[in-house]
């Protein structure tokens, strides 16, 4: 569970929105390359998590901050740290004080899981909290809703942009909205 790989030490970090810092995650580790998503858990693109996967190689190490981080849920986290490491590449997970090689012991495999679990249930937990928070506001008239994506300005740029012919695609990619965000502007 603690072996030390000879491969590059790679680290992969994920804020979920665009304004956190993705710095405080994995500071003063040393490391060989880093990528890093600004998603939310949920979300399934995950293009520097992608990129992550396809860079490693037998012998290097994945480096996360947390179990959290790396994974969506906890059949997605087992299934990662499974792939990588039938692949030869070790996952070290900085919080937990956790590494998983590939031949890890039953005991190491059952912890994965455990403490996989708590971090699935911890994040529902906060989006009961987040619903129950948002109702009462609701109820006391103080709940604006999200502020939104783009100024008026900017959404009368990307409509008259849309109807000129631009790809959609490079359009949410520039105004840093989503595909969905994009359509909802343009109805």
């Amino acid at each position: 569970m603690t072996a030390r790989q000879s491969g590059k030490r790679v680290g992969y970090i994920r804020v979920s929105t665009l304004d956190q810092n993705t710095e405080r995650q994995l500071d003063g580790v040393e490391l060989d390359k880093e990528f890093a998503d600004k998603a939310s858990g949920k979300d399934t693109k995950r293009p520097e998590l992608k990129r992550a996967l396809e860079y490693l190689r037998e012998g290097d190490t994945l480096i996360v901050h947390s179990m959290d981080r790396l994974a969506r849920n906890l059949d997605d986290l087992r299934k990662i740290v499974k792939d990588l490491t039938s692949r030869g590449v070790a996952v070290e997970f900085i919080k937990e004080h956790l590494t998983f090689t590939g031949d890890d012991s039953s005991m190491s495999i059952l912890l994965l899981s455990i403490m996989g679990a708590f971090a699935e249930f911890e994040r529902s937990l906060l989006r009961e909290r987040q619903r129950e928070g948002i109702t009462l506001a609701k109820r006391k008239g103080i709940y604006k809703g999200r502020a939104p994506s783009l100024t008026p300005e900017r959404v009368t740029e990307l409509r008259k942009r849309v109807t000129t012919g631009e790809r959609k695609t490079h359009l949410a990619e520039e105004f840093g909205i989503s595909r969905e965000t994009l359509y909802r502007y343009i109805r």
